[in-house]
């Protein structure tokens, strides 16, 4: 059954974590329905070392299809086809979807102790170059998401980063 959408995949990465408050919260009704509003036809998450396995649909029903996997050798291809990227706080995940030009939302993991993710993801942000939720927020962060209103991470910018960096470790800022 078509829909009459065309293919917009949102991809899912909590990295090499557990991120089971992430994976529950794109698995939720809430969300998955604010993505299909928005024109979003299949959601694939990567879910790493967590024991929450979303739920798997078709999308023949018309509805959003949902797959998951655990880990793979390379997420790049993912990274690359998707619309719109989910993920967790890792600078890694948030460097390379912003050097692919991809619009993020960036879940941060409350649970984990220092929060240096948390002052990344809010910088780049205030930014705009991100959007940035909690899993709790995550739903009315897709709802009132305006992609036009995101500004491209400029390559090699790597300034925000020292400072945030410096200010982490307690060096002052230039």
């Amino acid at each position: 059954m078509d829909s009459g959408k065309s293919k917009k995949m949102v991809f899912v990465t909590v990295g090499t974590t557990c991120f089971d408050a992430l994976v529950k919260a794109v698995d939720s009704p809430h969300v998955r329905h604010e993505l299909w509003s928005k024109g979003y036809t299949h959601l694939v998450i990567q879910m790493g070392r967590g024991s929450h396995f979303p739920s798997k649909f078709s999308g023949e029903d018309g509805s959003l299809a949902v797959d998951y996997f655990t880990f793979s050798p390379s997420i790049a291809d993912y990274l690359k086809s998707a619309s719109l990227i989910i993920s967790h706080a890792g600078s890694g995940s948030i460097f390379e979807t912003l050097r692919l030009g991809k619009p993020l939302i960036v879940v941060v993991n409350e649970d984990l102790m220092d929060n240096h993710q948390r002052e990344l993801a809010e910088e780049l942000a205030d930014k705009k170059h991100l959007f940035c939720a909690s899993p709790q927020t995550l739903h009315q962060i897709i709802n009132g998401m305006d992609l036009d209103s995101l500004v491209p991470y400029p390559p090699g910018d790597s300034v925000p980063v020292a400072k945030l960096i410096n200010r982490f470790f307690g060096f002052p800022d230039n």
